[in-house]
């Protein structure tokens, strides 16, 4: 008797990340020191205690039980919209504003309202490898716009127009960048916009981790500015980083309200509504939290610091990004970062993600390269780090 289908989309992706990696993790024995855990983007801070209380207190109440609204409650809407106008300078309505169920969750619902299996949407190169999957899993082509390590991993408009063509559906920015930290510069951004426009694509732009930004208070674009955003533009954010929110899952997509209204048919039969728990979490917050995010962004800005300077003592390897969450580096052995990722969880009890993880298969750049997620590790920490890779031999 044969075996049922198995939907081919899917049985081609490789293994979850993450995951996968932390495996190599559960088969070490310990003999190097305990584990420094470099590998997933987490917030090396635990909630603020006060949001604890209000959450644990909260968890008890029936009103946050059940359903809520599919696009998000309108309270938590009106203030990410308000919060959105005052950092970007601009007019952006709660009707522009639907909350979904992590950033993830938020990048997949604008794909599928922009495009269809059979479409082609680019991404860079490097690449956040969820966005990757995305499109592989619902049968839509990826292409890549280049970023090289001597220009900081930052595209440039030329690069971008080069591969524009017509019947390219949308472009999927990230910056700050996971994997590489680099960010974008507002003129730059503005740029490629354009370009976009003039090509009938979409460009939607995931800012995870604007908050880590060493000039958070001043807008990181002026995309709103432009009176036909709404027609070529799709903004996405997480409260998770900010608020150590990770398992709550709480993302925010803003947009046009005719494309949310065909976000609103997706989440509706994936999720049919955001967290109710998390959501509130989220808007305390904003409420409350504004001076303690900022301290949490000074530490992340000294972590940085100390990445940079860890590296430039560090004979044989190279810094080729660092910002926000992540430092992109170059490791100076002769073999592919993926069996070196392996090998430094046993020979350095360091856990890292190798290049081949954000690039297409095949890169000679990823054989290389390593991401190293260092906000949730401190500064004594990163001197750690350093350490065992300086002594580390494979």
């Amino acid at each position: 008797m044969s075996s049922p289908a198995v939907n081919p989309l899917i049985n081609r992706l490789s293994a979850p990340p993450i995951p996968a990696v932390q495996a190599w993790a559960r088969d070490y024995d310990g003999s190097r020191g305990a584990l420094i855990d470099l590998s997933q983007a987490v917030p090396g801070y635990p909630p603020h205690p006060d949001m604890l209380h209000f959450l644990g207190e909260a968890a008890g109440s029936v009103a946050y039980a059940g359903y809520g609204s599919i696009e998000g409650e309108k309270v938590l809407r009106e203030a990410y919209a308000a919060h959105v106008g005052q950092l970007y300078r601009a007019q952006i309505d709660a009707s522009n504003v639907h909350i979904t169920s992590g950033c993830n969750q938020a990048f997949i619902a604008a794909i599928m309202c922009v495009a269809q299996s059979g479409d082609r949407v680019l991404t860079t190169d490097p690449f956040y490898f969820n966005h990757r999957s995305s499109l592989e899993m619902l049968g839509i082509a990826s292409g890549s716009v280049p970023c090289h390590a001597q220009n900081g991993f930052i595209p440039s408009a030329e690069d971008v127009r080069a591969v524009l063509r017509p019947g390219i559906a949308a472009l999927a920015l990230v910056s700050p960048n996971n994997p590489t930290g680099a960010i974008y510069p507002a003129g730059l951004l503005s740029e490629i916009y354009a370009l976009c426009r003039d090509n009938g694509t979409w460009l939607i732009l995931d800012e995870t981790y604007r908050d880590f930004m060493a000039d958070a208070n001043e807008p990181p674009h002026r995309l709103f500015d432009e009176a036909d955003w709404p027609s070529h533009l799709i903004q996405l954010y997480s409260f998770s980083k900010a608020y150590r929110l990770t398992g709550h899952r709480v993302g925010a997509i803003v947009a046009s309200t005719q494309r949310l209204a065909e976000v609103e048919k997706f989440l509706d039969t994936v999720a049919i509504c955001p967290s109710q728990l998390g959501q509130i979490g989220a808007l305390w917050g904003m409420r409350n939290l504004g001076q303690w995010l900022a301290g949490e962004r000074d530490e992340i800005l000294s972590r940085r610091k100390a990445m940079v300077e860890g590296f430039r003592s560090l004979p044989g390897w190279k810094l080729l990004g660092c910002g926000a969450y992540f430092a992109y580096v170059e490791h100076p052995f002769d073999m592919p970062s993926d069996a070196l990722c392996k090998t430094l969880v046993t020979g350095a009890s360091l856990l890292m993600l190798p290049g081949t993880m954000f690039q297409p298969e095949g890169s000679a750049a990823g054989r290389r390269q390593i991401r190293i997620a260092f906000a949730n590790v401190d500064a004594k920490g990163i001197a750690e780090v350093i350490r065992r890779l300086a002594a580390f031999r494979p």
